[in-house]
């Protein structure tokens, strides 16, 4: 059974904000105001090193979220996704302060303080409720992998930078891309440092060709 994930080449993120545009307009029922369930985020904006990376539920294997919600709300598919029941959720935040990427979001329309239900990214797989109802529609928002379909984010993602599906063609994807760069050692299991390699610097000597093994002379 496929894992299904999603990984954000930063190489090739160029900070359009169309897989945000392109999440809202899909799910667009279930968005209260103040949730986005995508975001893009630039690191060292307009300094030597910058960086955007389109961020959301990353659909952990061992889900914080899923750990501290004392209501057992969250839930895996057997594709691996990270779902939730809202009608379980108690809005008592424990999900928002466990997440490394700030995915559960809280609508802001209600008093300071009162957070209401939880609403987060659903790799457009929806909710407990049947597929394609119109309650899951207006709780959750699309269920395109019902329909055998990848993430509206991903699929619309000018550059292909943010990819969607199964984590093993995913890593097979991101390895073929990193050798074709030029990075030193290429592969898993070589130089931490290759999977970081920045394409637009100069390379030495040890940085030549596509090799996916040590080359001579590496260290």
């Amino acid at each position: 059974m496929a894992k299904m994930k999603f990984m954000c080449d930063t190489k090739r993120c160029i900070e359009c904000n169309g897989c945000v545009t392109a999440c809202k307009n899909e799910n667009d029922d279930a968005l209260e105001w103040g949730i986005q369930r995508r975001r893009v985020v630039t690191l060292n904006d307009g300094l030597p090193g910058e960086t955007s990376i389109s961020v959301a539920c990353m659909h952990c294997t061992d889900a914080p979220c899923m750990a501290v919600c004392p209501a057992d709300c969250f839930y895996h598919t057997d594709d691996g996704i990270v779902l939730h029941n809202k009608d379980l959720c108690i809005g008592c935040g424990y999900c928002l302060f466990a997440c490394p990427f700030g995915a559960p979001q809280f609508p802001k329309s209600s008093a300071f303080g009162e957070r209401g239900k939880m609403d987060k990214c659903t790799f457009c797989a929806g909710g407990p409720e049947e597929d394609h109802s119109e309650a899951e529609r207006q709780k959750y928002g699309a269920n395109r992998i019902a329909e055998g379909k990848l993430p509206m984010c991903a699929e619309l993602c000018s550059t292909k930078a943010l990819l969607a599906g199964d984590s093993q063609v995913i890593s097979d994807i991101f390895r073929e891309r990193v050798a074709y760069r030029g990075a030193p050692h290429a592969a898993w299991g070589g130089d931490e440092q290759d999977l970081f390699h920045d394409a637009s610097q100069p390379r030495d000597g040890r940085g030549k060709g596509l090799k996916l093994g040590k080359q001579e002379g590496g260290q």
